[in-house]
């Protein structure tokens, strides 16, 4: 957890495969721990094929098997098929507008929105930006995309700061010129 938060949550990102890897672990975190998702991070991957939205859009019903009996991710059969189904909306997304990146970003104007909280409660789970994500992405055929998921895509992904000002990565993350290609 600590090498995460020290070096990848919440540094800009746009390259699409990371993005889509921040994606379906969200999704799988939802009502869960972030420490059992990061725990079984190298195991998701491993399943889902490097998180290579192409090949993932393309799992065939014997595959989505393969993942519902695989005990080293989480098991959850609507967040398997949530996995494929975004995969394939985010190609969509991807033909539509270059990248899935280029998509994303606009919610925050191309640059990360750089917060200022002192504590955690101050933390928002949704915001404006996020429910306006949350709306986008479903209309386009994602699921388990609700606004408290899109919030942490976007904390993961680095399209907001929300490390506490007391946090030595609020200063690090504040300082970079804007989204890092993974």
């Amino acid at each position: 957890m600590t090498a995460y938060h020290d070096r990848e949550w919440g540094v800009p990102v746009t390259d699409d495969r990371s993005l889509f890897e921040h994606l379906i672990l969200d999704t799988f975190q939802a009502g869960l721990s972030w420490a059992v998702i990061l725990h079984k991070r190298e195991a998701f991957r491993e399943a889902f094929d490097g998180f290579d939205p192409a090949k993932v859009g393309r799992y065939t019903e014997r595959k989505l098997t393969q993942l519902r009996v695989n005990p080293a991710i989480v098991r959850n059969r609507q967040k398997i098929a949530a996995a494929v189904t975004n995969a394939r909306a985010f190609l969509r997304i991807q033909e539509a507008h270059g990248s899935f990146g280029a998509f994303v970003w606009q919610f925050v104007g191309g640059r990360p929105r750089q917060n200022a909280w002192k504590t955690m409660r101050q933390i928002p789970a949704r915001t404006a930006e996020s429910d306006r994500m949350s709306e986008s992405l479903r209309a386009r055929g994602f699921t388990f995309v609700g606004s408290t998921i899109s919030y942490a895509f976007m904390q993961a992904a680095g399209l907001v700061n929300d490390h506490l000002v007391s946090c030595f990565r609020h200063a690090d993350i504040r300082a970079l010129d804007g989204p890092r290609r993974a």
